[in-house]
């Protein structure tokens, strides 16, 4: 015996497959002379090689292990009879480079189209019908892509392996690698007859309809997964999911921050000095056949409310999309002053002015609205 296989690759001899795999593996990375620039490294490299060629073939470690001669008779070393690139890709990357024939029938891709809804739509959800423009199976072939009386047929070119090997002299003996059947393109087969409609591909695109239901409380970039409702696959494979991207359009009245609507409403000066009681519009006014008790919703504006002020309305904003219970609608008011006002009007306010002392008012500064007055005052005590 040359050398003792064991020894080379530093395992026991009671070491199991896997275990000779792994040794082989850390050798190999060490060794292979494309990463070590010793001397001696591609011997070595072809040492290992040769004793885990000789102890993963169990007829050849049972001979080993009897004390026989494993490699007579398969031409003097051994390296590259029978033991193909792809063995030593395997076992130094862990890896089957193998590929086989791949089948014709894939999953298909998924789709993503995007959806323009209404505010309300999106906050009460809604149901309707979409167009979708993807690959359908072919009616004709039923997805098999060959014409009517004919099948796939098997490769005379790779045999209906799906690849087909090339063999190259090296330094280290014979090298064989596998690349994919120009001829049937890795599938093993061959349709000699394509089907006309789908030209073999199993597949067409067609425009179709499909019923949505978007639930209540999507919000603008929520994603909707619809499963099998995307693209058929090759070989009239099952088809990949659709989602739908939700794009919600402006409203004039609201917007919108998570659960929690806002809006703005304009009063005169009058009614915020006094308070008002008002009948505010909802979200709800916009979905059709909705109740007529949840179009408005009452407002109490309290007298002395200033311009900026929010009033909060609890649950009236949008339904929660994952739990229960609605947010809140936020009112800011903002108080119009009036531009405009004729003699007598003037002469009310004047009026209003000499008996609130406001006819020469102090100006508020500051974020403690502190007139100025004021703050000299508080600088003196």
């Amino acid at each position: 015996m040359a050398q003792d296989y064991y020894a080379t690759l530093g395992v026991g001899r009671d070491a199991s497959a896997e275990e000779l795999k792994k040794a082989y593996r850390k050798l190999a990375r060490q060794l292979h002379p494309d990463v070590n620039d010793a001397p001696d490294a591609s011997e070595r490299f072809k040492d290992i090689t040769i004793a885990y060629e000789v102890l993963s073939d169990p007829q050849k470690r049972a001979t080993f292990d009897r004390g026989g001669d494993p490699l007579r008779g398969s031409g003097g070393s051994g390296f590259g009879q029978g033991f193909s690139f792809d063995d030593i890709m395997d076992a130094f990357f862990g890896q089957n480079t193998g590929r086989g024939p791949r089948p014709r029938t894939q999953r298909g891709q998924d789709a993503l189209l995007r959806l323009t809804i209404d505010l309300a739509e999106a906050a009460f959800g809604v149901s309707q019908e979409i167009k979708v423009d993807t690959a359908v199976t072919c009616t004709t072939c039923s997805g098999s892509g060959a014409a009517a009386g004919s099948e796939p047929v098997t490769c005379r070119t790779c045999h209906g392996h799906g690849d087909v090997q090339h063999v190259q002299r090296s330094l280290l003996g014979d090298i064989r690698t596998s690349r994919p059947c120009p001829a049937c393109h890795g599938y093993g087969t061959v349709i000699p007859e394509p089907c006309a409609e789908c030209a073999g591909e199993g597949r067409v695109r067609s425009r179709r309809s499909i019923s949505v239901t978007i639930p209540a409380g999507v919000d603008h970039g929520t994603r909707i997964q619809l499963s099998g409702e995307g693209e058929v696959g090759p070989g009239g494979g099952p088809a990949g999911d659709l989602y739908l991207e939700i794009n919600v359009r402006r409203h004039p009245m609201f917007s919108r921050k998570g659960d929690q609507l806002f809006c703005q409403v304009t009063l005169p000066m009058t009614a915020a000095a006094l308070g008002a009681h008002i009948d505010l519009p909802t979200l709800e006014a916009d979905v059709p056949d909705t109740d007529e008790d949840t179009k408005t919703v009452p407002l109490d504006v309290v007298a002395g409310t200033q311009s900026g002020d929010t009033i909060t309305i609890k649950g009236w904003g949008v339904p929660r999309l994952r739990g229960s219970g609605r947010g809140d609608l936020n009112v800011q008011v903002i108080v119009e002053t009036p531009a405009r006002m004729d003699e007598e009007q003037r002469a009310l306010l004047a009026q209003l002015a000499k008996l609130r002392d406001e006819e020469r008012p102090e100006a508020l500064m500051g974020v403690n609205h502190k007139g100025v007055f004021g703050k000299i005052k508080d600088a003196f005590k």
